[in-house]
């Protein structure tokens, strides 16, 4: 496709739609006007796409079968060697199915991204394989990542490894799994609303959302970048703080250091319990309880343990939903590309999104709710996504006034356990599906809108399935935040709590 200007009559038409009046003597002085800067486009069309290219080969794939994929987790395996050195020299990661790797598909969970093929690998992807990982395989996300279960992607319903039956949570589902099988080493997952804590919370592995800005989303399919984040999940908190230091390094100027304050033990921290973190009416009370419990573990460890309001926690759903509805919406009409980031914009995306109306009509119930109150919300002009914007600066100084005080703030990451999961798709009720949808971000969409750093450890179970805690700290302040997760888990056996 090649710029072209409109005809005259076109540009007339153009004109009316935007309550304009063009006569044709205005009309073709408009075009003649116009004419140098059509020449500009038609210079951008002869240009190659500046992407980056990979030095790592080895991009063939297969769809693996039942007997290697038990429990739905994988999209698909692949065997991409990274570096011959470097901090994760041997370790096997997978990735999430809405994010790059050059020549591999990418579905974003559904039937709309079925003819994707990436075009370059995602920065994160990249960063990986030059500290030496592996990457095996993409792992199976939600409906266009829209869902906290785990049973709305094309692919079909992925179980939970610690209750098969049951949802891992999502929308970073395939990934969580595979962490909590052993199968990789690392997954990395997105957070656009809880999207890497939530199925970490119901799995019982460690998820970690950083910082704003911290981790590149550069090559991650966007909803609305400015709640938008990628991030590790992995067994253990030390692999955790590894992943990260090498998911945030860009190479330039020492790597961050999240390690270094592994071990220290949480002796001085003080923790803030956020009352308004527990008692939701979908609340389970033995959750609440398990995470209170382990609450009371820190002040044995000789942290400060608190309780404190925070009312405006509250109000975080409602704010968000407004940043993200509107913003889904838009990324949408502009064929999932987005404006105004600085991330690197893929063609082929772009070329892949296109009449995307016309295959969604197989949408999950949560997705088609989301698409209809996008396109109602035209109607309104942006009132309301400027408005929550507005308001997220409210909500961000609720959490920073307590964090002037406290190190971090302590709740549960989901108000619930894992619920059970459907015995198909096809057999999947509405109900069924609204429940995990949004229910499971209740505490933890907040802080996708705010930019603060936060982490979900396993710290007990209920009928056999994990309990979740999340920790919040300042912006930046990742390295406390692994300080006391770790100090938490090498100090008591949540599977025995």
């Amino acid at each position: 496709m090649t710029f072209k200007l409109p005809d005259s009559t076109e540009l007339k038409r153009l004109a009316a739609e935007l309550n304009l009046t063009l006569d044709d003597i205005k009309a073709e002085k408009l075009l003649e006007y116009m004419q140098p800067i059509a020449e500009g486009y038609q210079f951008i069309d002869g240009c190659e796409d500046e992407l980056p290219a990979s030095a790592y080969r080895g991009r063939d794939y297969y769809y693996p079968q039942a007997d290697e994929n038990p429990f739905g987790a994988w999209l698909l395996k692949c065997q991409i060697k990274g570096a011959a050195s470097g901090p994760l020299l041997g370790r096997k990661v997978a990735v999430k199915d809405n994010i790059f790797v050059a020549d591999l598909p990418l579905t974003d969970g559904s039937g709309v991204l079925s003819e994707l093929v990436a075009d370059f690998d995602a920065t994160v992807v990249d960063r990986l394989l030059n500290a030496g990982a592996g990457i095996v395989g993409k792992t199976v996300c939600e409906y266009l990542c829209l869902s906290g279960g785990s049973a709305t992607s094309a692919s079909g319903i992925v179980q939970n490894p610690r209750k098969p039956g049951y949802s891992t949570g999502g929308s970073s589902s395939g990934s969580a799994a595979l962490v909590a099988t052993g199968e990789v080493d690392m997954a990395l997952g997105t957070d656009q609303g809880g999207s890497v804590r939530i199925p970490a919370s119901w799995t019982g592995v460690v998820g970690m959302k950083a910082t704003r800005g911290v981790v590149p989303f550069s090559g991650g399919v966007p909803i609305e970048a400015s709640i938008e984040y990628i991030g590790p999940l992995t067994n253990t908190v030390a692999d955790n703080a590894l992943y990260l230091e090498v998911l945030a390094h860009s190479g330039e100027g020492d790597r961050p250091d999240y390690t270094s304050s592994l071990g220290q033990g949480p002796a001085g921290l003080k923790i803030a319990v956020v009352k308004e973190g527990f008692g939701w009416p979908s609340s389970a009370p033995a959750v609440d309880q398990c995470v209170k419990s382990a609450a009371s573990h820190f002040a044995s460890l000789g942290a400060t343990v608190e309780e404190i309001s925070i009312p405006d926690h509250l109000t975080g759903p409602a704010i968000w939903g407004g940043v993200v509805t509107d913003g889904l919406w838009q990324t949408l009409k502009l064929n999932g590309v987005g404006f105004n980031h600085e991330d690197i914009y893929s063609p082929a995306l772009f070329t892949a999104m296109r009449n995307w109306t016309a295959r969604i009509s197989g949408a999950p119930i949560n997705a088609a709710l989301i698409l209809l109150l996008g396109r109602y919300l035209e109607k309104y002009h942006g009132r309301y996504y400027a408005k929550a914007k507005n308001l997220v600066r409210k909500l961000r100084a609720s959490y920073d006034k307590p964090l002037q005080e406290y190190d971090l703030l302590l709740m549960p990451t989901t108000v619930a356990t894992a619920t059970n999961n459907p015995e198909s798709l096809a057999r999947a009720s509405d109900d069924q599906i609204m429940q995990t949808a949004f229910g499971n971000t209740l505490n933890t969409c907040q802080f996708n809108a705010t930019g603060h750093p936060a982490i979900s450890i396993p710290c007990g179970q209920v009928d056999g399935l994990p309990v979740g805690l999340m920790l919040v700290g300042r912006h930046h302040a990742e390295k406390t935040i692994y300080q006391a997760a770790h100090a938490f888990e090498q100090s008591t056996d949540w599977q025995e709590r």
